[in-house]
């Protein structure tokens, strides 16, 4: 029988359960006592927070990855986005991947006119000093290595904070960070 988890991954931890390098890294197994076999759907990197699904399912972990899965981030951007910016992000940008250019697939795209009520980080991103910042909503079905950060930059909003809310159909809802939902089955559609 396979086991399926939902977790807010908290800022300053990497997706992932060994670290074989030197220096000493926040890993998943601090979080929970996942069983063997476990491993995270997708990834999130470090400094990005929020939604990941983990299974000791490989064929499930297929299917949620796949591009027929829309995964759904909010950002926290440093600038006033504008509507030229999120019609750019929505057409596809171009962005670099392993040294190449590489176009995004069209996305969805939209400022978001309140900011999210996330918990505070642990680590801060900045104060008001900095200038403004604002929030917008990219859904993307693609998961190329630290892609919504690339987009964003691409159009002259660099992101300062970044929060998967939605894969598929499961939502982060009011999760905390840290926290651990063991699920009966992953539907994503």
């Amino acid at each position: 029988m396979h086991h399926h988890f939902l977790l807010f991954k908290p800022d300053g931890y990497l997706t992932q359960f060994v670290y074989n390098n030197k220096r000493k890294k926040k890993l998943l197994g601090e979080l929970y006592n996942f069983p063997e076999g476990t491993m995270a759907i997708g990834r999130l990197d470090e400094n990005s927070e929020g939604l990941l699904l983990l299974t000791t399912d490989g064929m499930m972990s297929e299917k949620v990855r796949s591009k027929k899965v829309e995964k759904e981030y909010y950002v926290m951007l440093d600038g006033i986005i504008t509507q030229e910016a999120i019609d750019q992000l929505q057409q596809g940008v171009e962005i670099g991947i392993r040294n190449e250019k590489y176009t995004t697939k069209p996305c969805k795209a939209f400022i978001l006119e309140e900011v999210p009520n996330f918990p505070t980080r642990t680590k801060k991103i900045r104060d008001e000093r900095h200038g403004p910042t604002s929030w917008a909503s990219i859904t993307i079905t693609e998961g190329k290595n630290r892609q919504v950060r690339k987009m964003t930059a691409a159009v002259g909003f660099p992101t300062l904070r970044l929060v998967r809310v939605r894969i598929g159909s499961i939502k982060l809802g009011n999760l905390q960070p840290g926290e651990v939902r063991e699920l009966e089955v992953i539907e994503v559609d």
